[in-house]
């Protein structure tokens, strides 16, 4: 059986299974990994100390108890993506801020929209692209063909384009060139050679420097947006202002301090939200 066939199988499988059933049965999934997997929770432990030094233990052992939370409902609203439309899209997601993007768009440069994994990153995606437009979505592919075959039937089901890393230059410029939106997730830890050293939580992060490099060549503005979980079990989409991008003919320089501005927008949301981050990935 093919990778894709199996993966529309096991997509059909689970949303036939009640929403709310879902999340009993993957938050419990994640519940026992933090058991079993130790590894992944210290790490996350150590990560906290490190970025909270104030909060106590018991304070952190409830962030990290959060944050597998968080995962385990991420991955069991992932099945409901693809039955999301214009009209019924506000069942699930609130909006903040979606002038600041329509009101880029009309420069006409196209947009590079950034986040993090944070909140429900994969519903952040879909929600854009019902209440604003369908855009370009940059990922890793994944070692498991299966997974990767699921994760891009659900991304694109509402119209978004997920995009490989590996080779998408020339794609993600003609995005651009003909106004197009560009999703980007950039709080993950990257080798030296791709990306710049930046503050994260009073430490040095190698962090990629292609969203700075794209809005130095292209002048596309730059928006953050996120995808927060609110008390209800609703969801609120935030898109923030543009970000000033600093231009001062020193190529290094610049690439340097606009990336440290982007990093230090996700930093100020995950403050807020401490348990709705991937606190679990060796970002240092």
């Amino acid at each position: 059986m093919t990778a894709e066939r199996l993966a529309d199988i096991i997509l059909a499988c689970f949303r036939r299974m009640p929403t709310s059933v879902r999340r009993i049965l993957f938050v419990g999934l994640f519940r026992l990994f933090y058991h079993l997997v130790p590894r992944q929770r210290m790490i996350a432990l150590h990560n906290l100390r490190r970025a909270f030094p104030e909060k106590t233990l018991e304070e952190l052992f409830g962030i990290v108890r959060g944050v597998y939370r968080n995962l385990g409902t991420v991955a069991a609203e992932f099945f409901d993506i693809p039955r999301m439309t214009r009209d019924n899209i506000g069942q699930w997601v609130e909006a903040e801020g979606l002038e600041n993007c329509f009101k880029a768009l009309e420069k006409g440069r196209g947009v590079l929209l950034f986040g993090a994994h944070f909140g429900n990153w994969e519903l952040e995606a879909v929600a854009a692209s019902l209440m604003i437009k369908p855009f370009t979505v940059i990922y890793r592919t994944l070692d498991s063909a299966l997974l990767d075959r699921l994760v891009f039937t659900v991304r694109s089901a509402t119209g978004n384009v997920p995009l490989a890393k590996e080779h998408a230059m020339r794609t993600m410029l003609r995005t651009l060139k003909q106004n197009g939106m560009l999703g980007i997730l950039i709080d993950q830890n990257v080798d030296w050679y791709e990306g710049v050293f930046v503050d994260f939580f009073g430490r040095p992060a190698c962090t990629t420097d292609g969203l700075a490099l794209l809005a130095l060549h292209t002048e596309a503005p730059v928006l953050p947006g996120y995808m927060v979980r609110l008390p209800g079990g609703r969801y609120r989409l935030v898109i923030g202002p543009e970000v000033e991008i600093v231009r001062t003919g020193d190529k290094t320089a610049d690439v340097l301090v606009n990336t440290r501005r982007f990093t230090q927008v996700i930093e100020e949301t995950v403050r807020r939200y401490p348990d709705q981050w991937l606190w679990i990935h060796q970002r240092w």
